[in-house]
């Protein structure tokens, strides 16, 4: 394998000294993006979609990567795009952030989740002999078991419809946390200066960052001569917000880099700041924002995170790997289920949902690299076991949203009641698989409906009157259907606040009135065939499920085609 290696990199380098490494560095981004092209693409060809693109890239870059085939070589000026990549990634993840609802009810119980966390991670990392035998030891290994990748859970929210959703907004409520706080003690805990200079150097970059805030802020509000030279036309305006995003972002990074802090506080910190100037959102700019950043610089970031994984020793560690991932859904998963267990006032949540919200929280893999990689050049930390946490945090990627997803869809079924119903009535265990099935449809399709109503009033301002009935209608369509959904589980929508709790109950009070499970499986298929017609591209189906897809697709739809006419 090394043979075969060191002769296609030979062959493909050949002319490093010919070029000054020019060529070097374009054929390997050239790969680079070949890779990432074709990434999403097999993503979409695998049923069900269960594998997120960010762990094919990781895989990809480790076989690529110099540990194994040798195809990609990750110079310097690789490497310079792929900080950029996690610089962009991080600015998008403070920019999803809400700073009102950190310091809400919500936000409060989540900051002491993680503390909570960060104290378990401590006493396990210095306490647990097996750590120390494997060379995890010290504070990088202790923040690395108390991260949350919410900029990686972000898009996979939004693709799974729970952005907005009382599952979606817990992920982010404590997620937030499980980034946030981690940057900080990278830059607090495995900085090189003495404590005082470390707090002055956080002292004098907060405060860079508060003029960076207050300046455009200010401008803004006021409206100066620059800003109304920026917003007079609209394509200038689109393209100066979009450099001047950038602007902000390279120059907090660089800031970072030159008082020797992590790129990541830098970049998150951009994110804060452009929420804070543009607190009510900009759906160009963040179109834009996520063209250059999932079009170009992340994939880079991912695939050179890959390259510097050595799969020879993962495979000759393969307990570390696991240890970590178990004692990982231990630590940052269980606090933040009990807590949301201790809070029920809050968090009106059923069981599964919070085991739900729990494990997304325990995905981890962005700032696992950024610990790493500070600890193995600071010497603290061995390539071989950053290259185990590394592919751990990749692991957690493909795995707890797996879980979750799955946990999810199993909770509105409620598994453990039909269980003990069946052993009750175990004759009749068809229909009672079959009204707990058409109950989790129905609670889906209302949430889905929810989420759609939501999304349209978030849209921006209509261009047209016949854009704005547009919206109304449909916006009435969806709330009639999830109304007809919750009525059909025995619900009042005009009381209903969470329809999920106690759902059993209602439900079998009003299936014990039907004659059969004929009425339910059509009263699915009806969800279906209603959000259908409100959308462009939903389609009804007869049985329970695809109607409760097609309802989805339509609601979708829908949604796209108020958005393009608002931006029409």
């Amino acid at each position: 394998m090394a043979h075969l290696a060191s002769r296609r990199k030979s062959a493909i380098f050949r002319h490093r000294d010919d070029n000054g490494g020019m060529t070097v560095d374009l054929v390997s981004l050239t790969i680079i993006m070949l890779v990432a092209v074709l990434c999403p693409v097999i993503v979409q060809l695998i049923p069900g979609k269960p594998v997120p693109q960010t762990v094919l890239l990781l895989l990809a870059g480790a076989l690529l990567g110099p540990h194994m085939f040798g195809v990609i070589q990750v110079s310097e000026s690789v490497q310079l795009l792929s900080e950029l990549g996690l610089a962009f990634l991080f600015l998008l993840a403070g920019y999803e952030i809400d700073p009102k609802q950190l310091g809400g009810h919500q936000g409060r119980v989540g900051l002491a989740t993680w503390a909570a966390t960060f104290v378990l991670a401590f006493a396990v990392i210095t306490f647990v002999p097996y750590f120390k035998r494997h060379d995890m030891t010290g504070m990088a290994a202790v923040i690395t078991l108390t991260t949350t990748a919410l900029g990686t859970l972000m898009p996979i929210l939004k693709e799974r419809g729970l952005e907005g959703t009382p599952v979606g907004n817990a992920v982010v409520a404590y997620g937030t946390w499980g980034e946030l706080c981690p940057v900080l003690m990278m830059a607090v805990l495995l900085s090189t200066r003495s404590q005082w200079q470390t707090f002055l150097t956080l002292a004098v970059f907060a405060a860079i960052c508060v003029v960076a805030a207050l300046v455009p802020a200010k401008a803004r509000k006021a409206g100066n001569r620059f800003y109304r030279l920026v917003t007079k036309h609209s394509n200038i305006s689109e393209q100066v917000l979009m450099r001047l995003t950038v602007l902000l972002l390279i120059t907090l990074v660089t800031v970072s880099a030159i008082f020797d802090l992590d790129v990541v506080l830098g970049a998150f910190a951009a994110g804060f700041i452009l929420r804070y100037v543009i607190p009510e959102g900009s759906q160009t700019l963040e179109t834009r924002l996520d063209g250059i950043s999932y079009g170009f610089f992340i994939p880079i970031f991912f695939v050179v995170s890959g390259a510097a994984i050595d799969l020879k020793a993962v495979g000759g560690n393969p307990g570390l790997l696991i240890v970590f991932i178990v004692v990982l859904m231990l630590i940052r998963a269980v606090p933040v289920y009990i807590a949301m267990s201790l809070d029920r006032k809050a968090n009106p949540m059923s069981s599964h949902h919070r085991v739900t919200v729990a494990v997304y929280c325990a995905t981890a893999l962005p700032l696992i690299v950024a610990v790493t990689t500070v600890a193995v050049k600071a010497g603290t930390m061995q390539q071989m076991t950053a290259s185990t946490l590394v592919a751990a945090g990749a692991v957690t990627v493909f795995l707890m949203p797996l879980l979750a997803g799955l946990t999810y869809r199993v909770a509105d079924v409620h598994p453990v009641t039909a269980i003990g119903e069946i052993a009750h009535d175990p004759h009749d265990y068809r229909q009672i698989l079959h009204e707990h099935i058409e109950m989790a449809h129905l609670l889906r399709h209302a949430e889905r409906m929810d989420v759609f109503v939501a999304r349209m009033d978030t849209l921006p301002p209509a261009a047209s009157a016949a854009d704005a009935k547009l919206r109304a209608e449909l916006v009435q369509r969806a709330e009639r259907e999830r109304d007809r959904c919750l009525r059909e589980l025995g619900i009042d929508p005009a009381t209903a606040q969470e329809y999920r709790e106690d759902t059993v109950k209602r439900w079998r009070q009003t299936a014990s009135k039907r004659a059969g499970g004929a009425a339910g499986a059509g009263g699915a298929a009806g969800a279906g065939g209603t959000a259908g017609a409100g959308g462009t591209g939903g389609s009804a189906a007869g049985d329970a499920d695809t109607g409760s897809a097609g309802a989805a697709d339509g609601a979708g739809a829908g949604d796209a085609g108020a958005s393009g006419g608002a931006t029409r």
